[in-house]
């Protein structure tokens, strides 16, 4: 394949030209860490490709500045059959370029420093970290055997050696080093505690926090502290996982949610949105709110948003276009009056409190966040 001159238009398009990421993104073959992975199709069900009999169409996908999912539930690509419907959540994907470089640059790397990248993924952002940093220097976790196994052999065949683990990093993290840099999103309190663990003091940390899409960065004090900010970023990756696969959403209660009038009926302030792709909007309902899931459906000009709770709450908020919606609610919170203090919040004031706050970790893994008289925690118990 003729792969060189797409992986320089894509180093163009995704850093700059003095960037020490140009040269890693123009010389890392990325299509061979991804030779089959899983599209959308017209009816929005999943549809295997595979890179070695659509070549074209490989060479396309692999060097656009474009995700690329790579299982879905528990079936990779790499072992599905034509035909074969993959049911559940994405759960491990080749991450956008343009991400990976952020991420990258958000880490601080320097020569003779030690990179754990925690996500491996496809092996994407282990490759242009051994490119850059030498593999000597780079150490790969990701959670699932498999993930690690192929990446291992993908880059093995592109000359690169680095460290692989397969370990949940919610409990253990091998070894220390002084940078790590996640493309999984982890969840403040005891699932963060290995993690900062593994980072040695004077070290940087870069992540995202789950169900937000807010990245964290923060260099690790003597006292055991990352103290940090939330960059003025953005980013939504995959949470982490302890097993196989995510735990059964609360289907049940999407159901509930669909269907019953609910404890409390009334008409919200403001139109129905679709709070997962409203990323600030989303991370400070994790914030004040932690757990909430999400869905969103339109049907012609009809806009309906679910909110649902493991301890039981849920909320409907249903209108067409732009008009009031008419709201349902039950449980021990009302969801929906939640989202809506925020919206008031975000209105009144112009934005909220989250971009550039200032960020402490503590070892036990919450997080506090502070901004002028603003304070909140994630994690705590």
């Amino acid at each position: 394949m003729d792969w060189e001159s797409k992986a320089n238009t894509l180093a163009d398009q995704v850093t700059d030209p003095d960037s020490r990421w140009l040269a890693p993104v123009a010389r890392v073959a990325r299509h061979e860490l991804v030779p089959r992975w899983w599209d959308v199709g017209d009816s929005g069900r999943w549809v295997l490709r595979d890179g070695a009999s659509e070549p074209d169409a490989w060479r396309e996908a692999a060097y656009a500045d474009r995700s690329l999912i790579t299982r879905v539930g528990t079936l990779h690509a790499d072992d599905a059959e034509p035909g074969d419907q993959p049911e559940g959540l994405p759960t491990s994907s080749a991450t956008m370029p343009s991400l990976v470089v952020r991420m990258l640059r958000h880490g601080r790397l320097g020569d003779g420093l030690s990179l754990l990248d925690l996500g491996t993924g496809a092996g994407g952002l282990t490759a242009y970290a051994c490119h850059r940093l030498g593999d000597a220097h780079v150490t790969s976790l990701d959670v699932d055997p498999y993930l690690v196994g192929a990446a291992r052999d993908r880059l093995a065949g592109m000359g690169y050696h680095p460290k692989m683990i397969a370990a949940d990093a919610t409990e253990q993290v091998p070894g220390s080093y002084e940078r790590i840099v996640s493309t999984v999103a982890l969840t403040p309190g005891p699932k963060l505690r290995a993690v900062l663990a593994a980072l040695v003091p004077g070290g940087r940390v870069a992540t995202t926090l789950a169900r937000t899409s807010l990245i964290v960065t923060g260099w690790k004090n003597q006292h055991g502290d990352v103290v940090g900010r939330v960059e003025r970023d953005m980013a939504g990756f995959m949470l982490t996982r302890s097993g196989d696969d995510y735990p059964p959403a609360l289907s049940e209660l999407f159901a509930l949610a669909r269907e019953a009038d609910g404890e409390r009926t009334g008409t919200g302030r403001y139109p129905v949105v679709d709070v997962a792709n409203a990323w600030e909007l989303r991370s400070m309902l994790e914030v004040t709110t932690p757990g909430v899931e999400l869905d969103y459906e339109t049907h012609d000009r009809t806009r309906t948003a679910y909110l649902v709770h493991p301890d039981g709450s849920w909320a409907r908020a249903s209108a067409e276009w732009t008009d009031p919606p008419e709201v349902h609610q039950s449980g021990p919170q009302r969801l929906w009056d939640a989202l809506e203090r925020i919206r008031n919040r975000q209105n009144a004031e112009g934005s909220l409190p989250l971009l550039g706050a200032r960020v402490r970790l503590t070892p036990d893994g919450v997080c506090h966040l502070s901004r002028g008289r603003w304070r909140a925690s994630m994690g705590a118990r």
